[in-house]
């Protein structure tokens, strides 16, 4: 697959459309969870995304520091339904990982995991830090990923 990393500002208009179809898709109609998805943190974060046939296909968001938490945050993790179980968001995360480290020089990264991927992020070498919450009627639970 090829990837995209852009700043807010280098997005397409028809990219930004295309990634919000797709946050919309699994995270408003498949996991039923009404929220706000355009929260104003997308001017402040990298978006890595891969399209396939013209559609946005696997997306996350890469945000600052201190736009959500102290360290740099990775979140709206999503792969289009029929691409799932391929690897892709292991990929994905690898690769804003080695971005986060090698491009931004940073060693933490925080996430707000949903408790049934735990297993998944473990193995990409974050940890628990919260207990389980509900966020969006959905259980989470938050996680750090520390290179030391």
């Amino acid at each position: 697959m090829d990837w995209k990393l852009k700043k807010f500002k280098e997005l397409e208009l028809e990219e930004i459309y295309k990634i919000l179809e797709l946050r919309n898709e699994v995270f408003v109609v498949e996991q039923e969870c009404a929220y706000q998805d355009c929260d104003g943190k997308d001017e402040n974060s990298y978006h890595l995304f891969s399209e396939d046939n013209g559609k946005v296909v696997a997306y996350l968001r890469i945000l600052e520091k201190g736009v959500s938490y102290d360290e740099i945050a990775i979140g709206r993790v999503c792969i289009r339904r029929d691409y799932r179980g391929k690897g892709i968001s292991r990929e994905m995360m690898l690769k804003a990982i080695e971005f986060i480290e090698n491009s931004l020089n940073e060693n933490e990264i925080k996430i707000q995991a949903q408790s049934y991927l735990l297993d998944f992020y473990k193995s990409l070498g974050f940890e628990a830090i919260s207990d389980e919450y509900l966020e969006d009627n959905i259980p989470h639970i938050d996680m750090l990923y520390n290179k030391n």
